[in-house]
């Protein structure tokens, strides 16, 4: 892979982190809310996808408070079809927090911080220190953020009964943090058992998921990988989601969405907080099935049909109309018009 400094890119300052922050969190919590809407996945789906994007969400939050007041380093965003944090910084919370303990030791004690605090500012009538902001923003970053919650690499999800309707008996879930692009992808995966029941053989299943599944390629590929793996577990429909890119005012890449706002931001058409969410869904079925190998060591093979695209839009209005006028023959492919979602109003 060949990062780019726009895969690791620095803003220029801590307003515009401060920006890049509020955007971000509200752009997902409004797709959140769309996606469960304009029921784009089934209900099941959207549940886990709520799941998954929470510790998308908290993670965000715990870079956001972890550099608040840090004046020597800033949070790293990919700035090339992504708006994601790189992902590195994910990796790099995890494993501050595996060493909570030993970091909480070397801070300076809350009460003695406190009561610091407040002769500066009831005695002394001065600005607390920056120096002794972050030292209190690292007590928060380090008391309150739980390594559990963070989204890392790879997120497994539980084998649960597949929702009733649908093509095979059980479904699986997992997530991953591509490096490559430096965005999420969820992934389901409905399947059939040649067994009594799939939870026996569950380390095995999600042990090949997490080598076979943990970043994006051809998803005929990642499914001949799994079949192939797994002989037990009869694949019948594997459900890819890409989140993103956010396309914003930070962004600086040749994606056509990208280039329209950046115009538009420019020319004064549309606000500086503008933004739009593209949002694909690639979705991989079991036409039949074919059997393989030798009289005593014969397996079940899936045959795949052709692999079925769906692309979004999600954007405020009058980002909406804007993409009209300036993208139609992007807005023309989708596999539904534009979703409509809110406005971000910076104070």
């Amino acid at each position: 892979m060949i990062v780019t400094p726009l895969d690791s890119a620095v803003l220029d300052s801590k307003e515009q982190y401060v920006f890049y922050h509020k955007l971000i969190d509200f752009a997902l919590k409004e797709l959140i809310v769309a996606v469960q809407q304009k029921q784009i996945l089934n209900q099941q789906e959207v549940l886990l996808f709520k799941q998954y994007s929470d510790l998308l969400l908290y993670s965000i939050e715990a870079m956001r408070v972890k550099y608040m007041y840090d004046d020597e380093e800033n949070m790293k965003v990919d700035l090339t079809d992504s708006s994601f944090p790189n992902y590195l910084e994910f990796r790099y919370l995890f494993n501050d927090l595996a060493l909570r303990e030993e970091y909480l030791e070397k801070l300076t004690n809350i009460d003695v911080l406190k009561e610091e605090f407040l002769d500066t500012l009831m005695r002394k009538k001065e600005p607390i220190a920056k120096r002794k902001l972050f030292q209190a923003a690292s007590i928060v970053y380090y008391t309150s953020a739980k390594k559990e919650y963070i989204f890392n690499r790879f997120v497994q999800g539980k084998i649960i009964k597949a929702p009733e309707g649908t093509v095979a008996e059980y479904l699986v879930s997992w997530s991953f943090y591509d490096v490559a692009h430096n965005r999420p992808f969820i992934c389901y995966m409905y399947f059939d058992y040649d067994g009594k029941d799939p939870q026996k053989d569950r380390n095995e299943i999600y042990s090949a998921l997490k080598t076979i599944a943990d970043r994006e390629m051809a998803l005929d590929t990642m499914a001949y990988g799994i079949d192939k793996r797994l002989p037990k577990v009869l694949p019948k429909l594997i459900k890819r989601v890409d989140l993103g890119p956010i396309h914003n005012v930070f962004a600086k890449d040749e994606n056509k969405v990208t280039h329209a706002m950046l115009q538009g931001i420019a020319n004064k058409e549309i606000p500086l907080e503008s933004y739009a969410i593209s949002f694909k869904i690639d979705e991989l079925e079991s036409g039949s099935e074919f059997k393989e190998g030798g009289f005593f060591s014969k397996q079940t093979y899936q045959r795949w049909n052709a692999i079925y695209r769906q692309r979004y839009v999600f954007a405020p209005h009058r980002i909406i109309q804007m993409l009209y006028n300036k993208t139609p023959e992007i807005m023309n492919k989708l596999a539904q018009s534009p979703i409509q979602i809110s406005e971000l109003k910076m104070e």
